[in-house]
């Protein structure tokens, strides 16, 4: 079995903390109190990433650690991948510089 992190029960996503994860693969979400509960990957989700814990409407706060991390782009269902492909910050994007065009690397 997988393992996510939910760190604060505000928390709408988990962090994967275990090897890359499966679509279907059953991810066991442990909170600060040691409590367990189970959610369904949907897809293929990386080590360190995101996993929504619940369905999250666009438009949606998205909370990591009990912190406000931005804001659902889309519609995510419980168990989907959260990354910049369905979050965007609600402070700027790192991905863009200031003339709308996207960054390059340094």
């Amino acid at each position: 079995m997988v393992l996510a992190l939910k760190v604060n029960d505000k928390d709408n996503v988990a962090t994967i903390f275990a090897e890359q994860v499966q679509g279907g693969d059953v991810i066991q979400i442990r909170d600060k109190k040691g409590e367990t509960t189970e959610v369904r990957a949907l897809e293929a989700v990386p080590y360190g990433h995101k996993i929504a814990l619940q369905d999250i409407a666009k438009g949606q706060i998205i909370v990591k650690y009990g912190e406000e991390i931005g804001m659902a782009s889309a519609d995510i269902r419980e168990g989907e991948h959260v990354h910049i492909h369905n979050l965007e910050s609600m402070r700027a994007r790192g991905d863009w510089n200031n003339d709308g065009g996207e960054a390059k690397a340094k």
